[in-house]
């Protein structure tokens, strides 16, 4: 399996978005009290991760071995969540680096990786956490505009029945799947996309073919096959689950996908009384846990953990029940359980390391990301 696969499910990243009260309806089983962890008992965690993440930055101002921007973008956007100032030295040592990417079409990516929308998308969203007083606006206008031309649609010949339409992939001519399609949406977020942008629109119908429910908005051939209200990684292309297919060629919903596909629903525009948005919430809810990620067990553990706090965040979730109506307090279990999980250096690693899970840098991160919303809200 090479390495460029192994890409696919890394990452969503995460972004800093206030979702209005409209999505009060989602929130289950309310209590008394506050949830989540006081910043205060979060800071030692925290600060032992950016003072690992010191140690394994490279002179150059990247970390691990793999080339290109993703994976540096990643942690310094992790950074960042977690308090590091924009003046820090290794942040500004980190945007030098992404910034020796920058491409006369707007975009920040390495024309050797042929991932271009994965990497701008990953560095956009470092640049607009790290944007002050101005500083990266025309960067970030500019990546904005190019990860518009990167959308799979009329431009490449598509018409909205194609089950690619709407959809972003790796690359300029890489299959569009949920992964990057957030990713992708996500960066336009933060550069301030608002969602009535035709963008946004079409990213709905590209989102909608990934969902195991069959419905007016999902007619593929995949649609009623399982029907269970999850999400899987791409309609296109003939289909593809990572979580395998069942007997019957449907394509097995799975967590981290179920979570993204979640968050960006919300992000462009899709109300809580959605039939799609209460389908997704009634299989999470039957597949809460923290001990793995459900439908690929340890693979992508730390991906789906910052995919599940952002997802439950943005829809303004506070407990969350489980199949057996039990609620959670799920901003301090997921604290708590990664502040048992840290090791004695400061960082995380996944047992399993496929899809780059192997490298601490990259699993610390996600771990800073999802640790961003395990706070008490204010």
């Amino acid at each position: 399996m090479s390495r460029l696969f192994l890409l696919r499910c890394t990452g969503s990243l995460v972004l800093s978005l206030a979702t209005g009260l409209w999505w009060a309806p989602l929130v289950v089983a309310q209590q008394s009290g506050p949830v989540g962890l006081p910043s205060a008992s979060l800071a030692k965690t925290r600060q032992a991760a950016i003072a690992y993440l010191r140690t394994t930055q490279s002179d150059d101002g990247h970390w691990s071995d793999y080339p290109g921007p993703a994976i540096t973008g990643i942690v310094t956007k992790s950074l960042l969540d977690a308090g590091a100032p924009p003046d820090d030295p290794m942040i500004q040592q980190a945007l030098a680096y992404l910034q020796q990417a920058l491409q006369p079409d707007g975009g920040i990516y390495t024309r050797e990786n042929k991932v271009s929308n994965y990497e701008t998308s990953v560095a956009l969203l470092a640049f607009a956490a790290a944007n002050r007083d101005g500083k990266y606006d025309q960067l970030i206008a500019n990546a904005r505009e190019y990860l518009k031309k990167l959308q799979w649609d009329e431009s490449e010949g598509l018409t909205p029945d194609d089950p690619r339409y709407g959809g972003g992939g790796y690359g300029k001519s890489e299959r569009p799947d949920l992964s990057n399609t957030s990713f992708l949406l996500e960066a336009l977020k933060a550069a301030g996309v608002k969602d009535n942008d035709e963008s946004m629109k079409k990213v709905v119908i590209f989102l909608s073919r990934c969902q195991n429910l069959e419905s007016e908005h999902n007619t593929t051939e995949f649609a009623s096959k399982i029907n269970d209200g999850g999400f899987y990684y791409t309609p296109a292309g003939g289909g593809n689950s990572q979580a395998g297919n069942d007997a019957n060629g449907g394509l097995r919903s799975y967590a981290s996908m179920t979570y993204a596909g979640l968050k960006s629903m919300i992000y462009a525009g899709v109300g809580p009384d959605d039939p799609r948005v209460k389908a997704a919430m009634e299989w999470l809810k039957k597949h809460y846990t923290l001990t793995e990620n459900p439908g690929m067990g340890q693979k992508g553990l730390y991906y789906y953990y910052h995919t599940f706090a952002k997802a439950l965040s943005v829809a303004k979730i506070d407990r969350m029940e489980d199949g057996k109506k039990v609620p959670h307090d799920w901003r301090k279990e997921l604290g708590d359980h990664l502040i048992a999980k840290q090791r004695e250096n400061g960082s995380w690693i996944n047992t399993d390391s496929g899809w780059l899970e192997g490298d601490p840098n990259l699993v610390t991160a996600y771990a800073l990301m999802a640790l961003k919303y395990c706070e008490t809200p204010k």
